[in-house]
């Protein structure tokens, strides 16, 4: 699978691209860090030092890197450091990127870059710059990506930071690649090994080497691939860089298995993996067994020519696990290496929350599930792994993300297919159109509502009377924006919003409340409550989404942008919270329910769902990030995450929660409205 070979590669060139900080330096320097760090006065020293613990976690636990980064921004805050403050942001937006968190990741590169400006530090700014670029390659944005990587390039060349420029080049030899340009690739990575080879910067040869051996793997000149990928891992071993040292094995592993020698491959793989473990790289450890079980999904198709290649008869299935062991050949046991070494690689990357990594994870799953007939958990594997593409949207890759859509119909429809051939009666109805708590784009639904507008365009000069039901009909399921776009032009398109807030709204009793209610009372109560809510949203120019359930959702600052949307939120909350605390008064909590509610700001994607009953919907992680503020919200409380803070703090009196737990997104930063 490309796209983890990708991700090391990433792995090399963001360390590689951080002028500023210190690269992780194993579990020996980080139990140093902290013990030190109690010790240490609440000065630069210590915010410097945070920095160094947050680094030295990247690769082995972002999570921590983060909560550290975070204190160490606290800090520098607290002691009015800009420069700390720009260190301290750097290493945030670079461990946010790792965590696939990219609008968060931005919001903090940004932030440091404006902070490095005002101080006139040119080679932060040229690194941020860099790092900037870096995010927007990951999201395979590469015009983008380009276009700040070139203007990195043109401020290290003239700043006279003639390493770092060279490192810039070697980055901007990726985007090449990503876009397969390999001549521009190999042209850019030769300048910037130039550039090394003078100045004898060892890690620096190692790497570019290791590149350039990866491009012409791309040509498919695969012998010169592996004379490059060896003579990177010569220079890694001889200068100790154990983890630039690990990336070349597992590229060595994996010009073997493109070339269907398992049992080289095998064998380069588990070499990577214990490196990667030895040194705490859990990102890598967890890239390099999904990449492990690929190999063995590509065994199970029944390659003849590569089972020719492959030793050994292990029917464990834990070959992976075993210093050179021998690759199992049946294909139960095929299956079982496949799904050992994927879970085991899907649970770390769920505890480090690398997104990414966990979408393959799951799409390698689905396809070890397709390929054992086991297309129940194939369905339910690959619906992960679509929800987890959902939460990566972003401005610079919608385009992209609208064709991984359509591509995700046709991988549907291909697993109905395997269903109706080897269960027709047994499975034959499952729904395959299934929707997720919070939605993918469902281009179906798109065209579904394509045809239903231009019907309205047709029978226009029929009836006037039906004209304008119609109208009513498509305002009140969209907004007047949309609609008019869809009267237009016959269809519509997702966009991107960069300033919105999102509010969730859930009633804690609910369920208690049911049980002592019928269930047409159950019924008018929700409209009730639902139709307060409406009203306050329509007063303060708020876009209700939908209700899920008891659950209400809404956005301001779309779809015309709103400089007050985070103020108009709070604003509808309290407001909410007032009504709902009244009614509970008047009616108690037998006949009503109590709410909690949770705010967050950040970016979206809007656009038009569903296959039968479409819907103007909205996706992104800041969608996710406020219904994790619902969720450890209380009743008759509103809770804010600390984006929305910074944005109302001079408009309302909030009280600081601490850092709490969230499910799935680490620490955060919380507050009550007060």
């Amino acid at each position: 699978m490309k796209k983890h070979t990708k991700y090391l590669l990433l792995v090399l060139l963001i360390l590689g691209s951080n002028q500023l900080h210190a690269q992780p330096q194993g579990q020996a320097a980080i139990d140093s860090l902290l013990e030190e760090l109690p010790r240490q006065k609440e000065d630069s020293n210590k915010v410097k030092l945070l920095d160094d613990l947050a680094n030295a976690y990247s690769s082995k636990d972002p999570n921590e890197a983060i909560k550290h980064a975070l204190s160490e921004l606290e800090l520098a805050t607290k002691l009015g450091w800009k420069r700390g403050i720009a260190k301290a942001t750097n290493t945030l937006g670079q461990n946010y990127n790792t965590i696939s968190d990219y609008p968060r990741s931005i919001q903090y590169f940004e932030r440091s870059l404006k902070l490095y400006g005002e101080l006139g530090h040119k080679m932060g700014v040229a690194s941020v710059t860099c790092n900037i670029g870096l995010v927007y390659d990951e999201q395979g944005n590469y015009p983008k990506a380009l276009e700040y990587l070139l203007k990195a390039l043109l401020l290290d060349e003239e700043g006279g930071y003639v390493q770092y420029a060279a490192n810039v080049a070697a980055n901007i030899g990726i985007i090449y690649a990503g876009q397969q340009n390999y001549e521009k690739a190999l042209e850019y990575t030769f300048k910037a090994l130039k550039v090394f080879n003078e100045l004898g910067f060892k890690q620096g040869i190692a790497a570019v080497t290791c590149n350039i051996g990866g491009y012409y793997e791309s040509l498919n000149e695969h012998e010169k691939a592996l004379e490059y990928y060896f003579e990177a891992l010569k220079l890694d071993e001889e200068g100790g860089f154990k983890q630039f040292s690990a990336i070349a094995t597992g590229r060595i592993a994996g010009n073997y298995k493109i070339q269907k020698n398992y049992t080289m491959a095998i064998e380069y793989f588990q070499r990577s993996l214990e490196i990667f473990e030895e040194i705490g790289d859990r990102y890598n450890a967890a890239g390099t067994l999904v990449q492990i079980g690929d190999m063995f999904n590509e065994m199970l198709k029944g390659d003849k020519s590569g089972v020719s290649k492959m030793g050994g008869k292990d029917e464990t299935g834990m070959a992976a696990y075993k210093p050179n062991g021998a690759i199992p050949m049946s294909r139960t046991a095929l299956i079982k290496a496949a799904l050992a070494n994927v879970e085991r690689g899907l649970q770390i990357s769920k505890e480090i929350n690398a997104l990414h990594l966990m979408q393959g994870c799951y799409e390698t799953l689905a396809e070890t599930y397709r390929l054992n007939g086991e297309y129940q958990k194939a369905l339910d594997a690959s619906d992960n792994s679509y929800a987890i593409k959902d939460s990566l949207f972003s401005q610079e890759n919608k385009e992209e993300i609208l064709k991984m859509g359509m591509k995700n119909d046709y991988d549907r429809q291909r697993l109905t297919d395997s269903l109706k051939t080897a269960e027709k009666q047994k499975i034959a109805s499952i729904n395959l159109q299934k929707q997720k708590s919070y939605t993918y784009l469902g281009v179906a639904g798109i065209l579904l509502l394509a045809g239903f507008s231009l019907f309205i365009v047709k029978e226009r000069g029929k009836s006037e009377t039906a004209r304008k039901q119609s109208d009513e009909l498509l305002l009140n399921i969209l907004p007047e924006e949309v609609a008019e776009e869809l009267k237009t032009t016959g269809t519509t398109t997702a966009k991107h919003y960069d300033n919105v807030t999102v509010l969730f709204t859930d009633f804690v009793n609910f369920t208690q409340a049911g049980e002592s209610m019928s269930p047409q009372n159950l019924i008018d109560e929700l409209h009730s409550c639902f139709k307060a809510f409406d009203e306050i949203a329509d007063k303060y120019g708020i876009e209700k989404i939908k209700t899920i359930g008891d659950a209400y959702l809404a956005v301001a600052g779309l779809p015309s942008p709103d400089p007050k949307h985070a103020e108009n939120i709070v604003n509808a909350a309290k407001e909410i919270t007032a009504f709902m605390e009244d009614r509970l008064g008047k009616m108690g909590t037998e006949r009503t329910f109590a709410v909690r509610i949770g705010v967050h700001s950040g970016s979206v994607v809007a656009g038009i769902v569903g296959v039968k009953k479409f819907a103007y919907d909205i996706w992104g992680d800041t969608v996710n990030t406020a219904a994790r503020m619902e969720q450890n919200s209380e009743a008759g409380k509103i809770n804010i995450s600390q984006t929305t803070y910074e944005l109302v703090k001079d408009e309302f009196s909030c009280e600081y929660r601490g850092e709490v737990e969230a499910n799935g997104k680490g620490v955060m930063k919380m507050y009550y409205v007060c």
